[in-house]
């Protein structure tokens, strides 16, 4: 079994990749510069993006039909494992890194809003397709914040740093959303695939064994990160894919009201529920009223 390294701290990366250290906290790599390697596998302690040079046929995804083949971002977030396995043949490393420790942001604006940027939570084969302008753009951000660690630190050096970090992480935020609008053709196919997991769900009488379905079910299903699919239901849709599940739950729930003598708490149980008193709660919240006042008046 290969061996995942940690890597808890900046210089611990840098090590690995023998690139020098010049912050504690943060660096940028030129993979130009790194050596050539056939397998890692890294337990992640600190944010890590990664610029590669790569076709996109080596993503699961492929490419749209335009100039999206220029290079690909790759997130990853304490916590997480990543690596690359190439099944014994050497690679030479082509892009950038931008790598920085929980502790540079605590107590800034990012530390606060970093749990915003969903796409830390994607997986791979859900990573950042970038043109050529977007990939100009991105490389300008990391000349920026290199340049500014490559400066003598003063009582600046942190806001301007992490000032830096936000402003790219904001412009990918901006591409991924062109990437959510341009694969209209990849989203529709999930989303039909989703509506028929979901009536699927219901009429196969799975609330009753397995519970209420979540929205990680769902993602699971279709081979996505919960966030990747979530961010994209609300893209497609306007809702986001909690709001999309209850509001079928609920159109089911009005259809076991009325076409049958069951009791509420029947209708309850068969829905997924584990108590009738959540069910009734949420039925009033998007109906408006109780189901035994829904039943009565129908």
């Amino acid at each position: 079994m290969k061996t995942v390294e940690r890597m808890d701290t900046v210089k611990q990366y840098n090590d690995s990749v023998g690139a020098d250290t010049l912050h504690p906290l943060v660096t940028v790599v030129d993979f130009d510069q790194i050596p050539s390697f056939q397998y890692f596998r890294r337990y992640m302690g600190v944010y890590a993006v990664f610029l590669k040079y790569i076709k996109c046929g080596d993503m699961m995804y492929g490419c749209q039909p335009y100039d999206y083949e220029d290079g690909t971002l790759v997130f990853v977030a304490p916590g997480q494992v990543y690596g690359i396995d190439s099944k014994g043949e050497k690679i030479k490393p082509w892009g950038k890194a931008l790598v920085f420790h929980p502790d540079l942001i605590i107590g800034t604006h990012l530390g606060k809003i970093i749990k915003d940027y969903s796409f830390f939570s994607y997986e791979v084969n859900e990573a950042l397709h970038l043109s050529k302008k977007e990939r100009a753009t991105i490389n300008d951000c990391f000349e920026k914040i290199a340049s500014e660690i490559e400066l003598n630190l003063d009582k600046h050096s942190k806001t301007l740093i992490v000032s830096n970090i936000e402003l790219f992480l904001n412009y990918c935020m901006r591409f991924y959303d062109r990437q959510f609008i341009t694969r209209t053709h990849v989203n529709n196919d999930v989303l039909t695939r989703f509506e028929n997991l979901l009536n699927n769900y219901f009429t196969s009488g799975k609330p009753a064994t397995i519970g209420l379905p979540s929205v990680g079910y769902f993602a699971e299903q279709l081979n996505l990160s919960a966030n990747y699919f979530g961010d994209l239901i609300k893209k497609e849709t306007g809702t986001t894919a909690l709001d999309f599940i209850q509001s079928k739950l609920i159109e089911v729930a009005k259809e076991k009201i009325l076409a049958s003598d069951k009791t509420i708490t029947e209708v309850s149980d068969e829905l997924g529920f584990k108590y009738q008193q959540h069910f009734t709660r949420l039925f009033k919240q998007k109906v408006g009223m109780a189901p035994v006042e829904f039943k009565n008046m129908n």
